[in-house]
C-alpha cells in the first residue's frame, strides 16, 4: 500500500503590533523572541512588525523629556512618573535592557513606523526587526531624539539599510515624503478592527492572539498552538484490523 505524502509545511505568520514609544514593546519584543529562539519550527515563523500609536496627537518633531509628557498627558504627579519608571526599569533589567529614562524623549512614532516598513520592504523581516531593535534601543536606553530625521537615519545606517542600497541620503529622501504612509495606516486601520487598544500585541495567523509583554512560556504556548494550527499531523486510516496497544491494555 503506497502512502501518501504529507502537505509541505506551512509559515506560521506572528504579527505584532507595537509602538517604539512603548516601554512594554521593547520587554514584549526581548521576551517574544527568546521563546522563538526555542521553538523548533522557528525557521518557518515568519514575524511581522506593525504599527500602533499610543500618542498620536504628539507633536511632529523634537522631542521634549518623557517624564514631563507622561504627567502633562496622564494628569498625574511627576513623583508617580518616576516610581512608574522605577517599576519598568527593573522589569527591562530581568531581560538584558538598560533603560534611562533620565533621558527619554517623547516622540511622534509615525516617521519611525514608516522606516520599519521600509525596511521589510527593502530587506526583508532580517532587516525589520534590526531596525525595530535599533529603534527600541536608541529610544529608551540611549536618549536619542528620534523625532529629528538625523536620528533616524543614524538608526537606519545602524540597523544596516546600506547593505539594502539605502545610504544615508536615501533614507533621508525617504523621510521627507510619505512613502510607507499607506502601509502604516493599514495597519492601524487594522488594529481597530481587531479590536487592539494595547501594545504589544501577538497574533498568530490571525487566529491566536496574546496582549502585553507576556513570560516567555506564554510566547512558546502561542507559537505552538499557531503551528498546530497550520501543521496539523494527519493519521492515515491505514489497515483497521492491524494490532496496537492501547493507553490501559496490551494483549499478547
Amino acid at each position: 500500500m503506497s502512502i501518501p505524502t504529507l502537505n509541505a509545511t506551512r509559515t506560521v505568520t506572528v504579527e505584532v503590533w507595537s509602538d517604539v514609544a512603548c516601554p512594554w514593546c521593547y520587554i514584549g519584543k526581548r521576551r517574544f523572541a527568546q521563546a522563538l529562539e526555542r521553538f523548533d519550527h522557528r525557521a518557518h515563523v515568519d514575524v511581522v512588525w506593525r504599527s500602533f500609536q499610543l500618542s498620536p496627537d504628539t507633536p511632529r518633531g523634537p522631542g521634549r523629556p518623557e517624564a514631563q509628557a507622561l504627567a502633562e498627558m496622564k494628569g498625574i504627579p511627576l513623583d508617580r512618573v518616576q516610581q512608574m519608571f522605577a517599576h519598568v526599569t527593573s522589569v527591562a533589567e530581568s531581560v538584558g535592557l538598560r533603560y534611562d529614562f533620565d533621558t527619554v524623549l517623547a516622540f511622534n512614532s509615525y516617521d519611525a513606523h514608516r522606516l520599519t516598513h521600509l525596511a521589510r520592504e527593502v530587506g526583508g523581516p532580517a532587516l525589520a526587526d534590526r531596525t525595530v531593535e535599533a529603534l527600541f534601543s536608541a529610544h529608551f536606553e540611549r536618549g536619542v531624539d528620534l523625532g529629528r530625521d538625523e536620528s533616524l537615519v543614524a538608526v537606519a545606517r545602524e540597523a544596516g539599510f546600506g547593505d539594502a542600497g539605502y545610504d544615508d541620503e536615501a533614507v533621508a529622501a525617504f523621510l521627507a515624503g510619505d512613502d510607507q504612509s499607506d502601509a502604516v495606516d493599514a495597519d492601524l486601520a487594522a488594529a481597530r478592527e481587531l479590536g487592539v487598544s494595547g501594545v504589544p500585541f501577538f497574533v498568530v495567523d490571525r487566529r491566536y492572539a496574546v496582549s502585553g509583554a507576556q513570560p516567555v512560556e506564554v510566547f512558546t504556548q502561542l507559537l505552538d498552538a499557531g503551528w498546530r494550527e497550520a501543521n496539523p499531523l494527519q493519521v492515515l486510516a491505514g489497515d483497521a484490523s492491524a494490532d496496537a496497544c492501547t493507553d490501559d491494555s496490551c494483549a499478547l
